[in-house]
C-alpha cells in the first residue's frame, strides 16, 4: 500500500470534520487537468509513507481529529484501500473517501460494511466526452453509473464534484450531467486552478461570470448545487 503523502490538519477536506488528509498514490484516470500528477504517474515528486508510519500519527491525533480524508490518485486502485480504511475506522476516525467511481464493487462493500462515512465522487463530464476528459480512448461508464446510482440510494452522506476546464466543459455538458444526477444531494461545480503540476498543458479556467451561468444550469437539476473555489 502505497501511501504517497499525508497532509496533517484540514479544516476543508471532511465537511464538518476537523480531519487530516492521506494521499494514496496510483490512479487508473490521466485527466490532463488533474493536479495530483505525480500522485497518478507514481513520479518522484511524491512521498512514500510508511503505513506503521501514518497510523501511529493518527494514533497521536486521537483526542485532535475528528476524521480522516482519503484521496489519492483513486484510493480504491489499490487491494489493499480497504485494510487501511478498516484500521482508520478501527482507531476511532471518521472516514471521507474520495473516489471517480470506477471501482464499484469495492466502493458498495466499503459503504454496506460502515466503513465509510461520506462520500466525494467526481463526475468528469457528460459521457460523451468521458474518454477524453479521463486521457483514455474509452471510459467504464457502468461502473460509473453503478457508483452514482449507489450514492444516490442514500445510505451515505456523499457529494458529486465536477472541475470546470475550458476545451472540456460546455453548458449543454453541465445540462446533461444535471439530467443524469437529477436530485442529488449535493453537487459542487469546482473552479479550475493550475497547480503547477498538471498531466496536462495550456489549460484555463473560465471567468467568474462563466462559472455563475453554469451555476445556474446546474441547479435546474440539483437545487443545492455550490461553486467551489472561486
Amino acid at each position: 500500500m502505497k501511501i504517497s503523502g499525508l497532509q496533517k490538519l484540514t479544516l476543508l477536506d471532511f465537511p464538518g470534520k476537523t480531519a487530516c488528509t492521506v494521499f494514496l498514490g496510483g490512479c487508473n484516470f490521466r485527466c490532463p487537468f488533474c493536479h495530483n500528477a505525480s500522485l497518478v504517474l507514481g513520479s518522484d515528486g511524491s512521498e512514500n509513507i510508511p503505513e506503521e508510519e501514518f497510523l501511529a500519527f493518527l494514533e497521536s491525533r486521537r483526542n485532535r481529529l475528528d476524521g480522516v480524508a482519503v484521496t489519492g490518485g483513486e484510493p480504491l486502485i489499490s487491494d489493499n484501500a480497504e485494510a487501511l480504511i478498516k484500521k482508520i475506522k478501527a482507531l476511532g476516525f471518521a472516514v471521507k473517501l474520495d473516489t471517480n467511481g470506477t471501482y464499484s464493487e469495492r466502493l458498495s462493500r466499503l459503504i454496506e460494511n460502515g466503513l465509510v462515512d461520506y462520500v466525494a465522487m467526481d463526475i468528469k463530464n457528460s459521457p460523451h466526452k468521458y474518454a477524453k476528459t479521463i486521457g483514455l480512448s474509452s471510459a467504464p461508464l457502468g461502473k460509473i453509473e453503478e457508483s452514482i446510482h449507489l450514492l444516490m440510494n442514500g445510505k451515505v452522506g456523499y457529494e458529486f464534484r465536477t472541475t470546470l476546464v475550458k476545451g472540456f466543459h460546455t453548458q449543454a455538458d453541465i445540462e446533461t450531467i444535471g439530467k443524469w444526477i437529477t436530485g442529488a444531494e449535493r453537487w459542487y461545480l469546482q473552479a479550475f486552478k493550475d497547480s503547477g503540476e498538471l498531466i496536462g498543458e495550456g489549460l484555463e479556467g473560465f471567468s467568474r461570470e462563466e462559472y455563475l451561468s453554469f451555476l445556474d444550469t446546474a441547479r435546474r437539476f440539483v437545487p443545492n448545487a455550490q461553486l467551489r473555489g472561486l
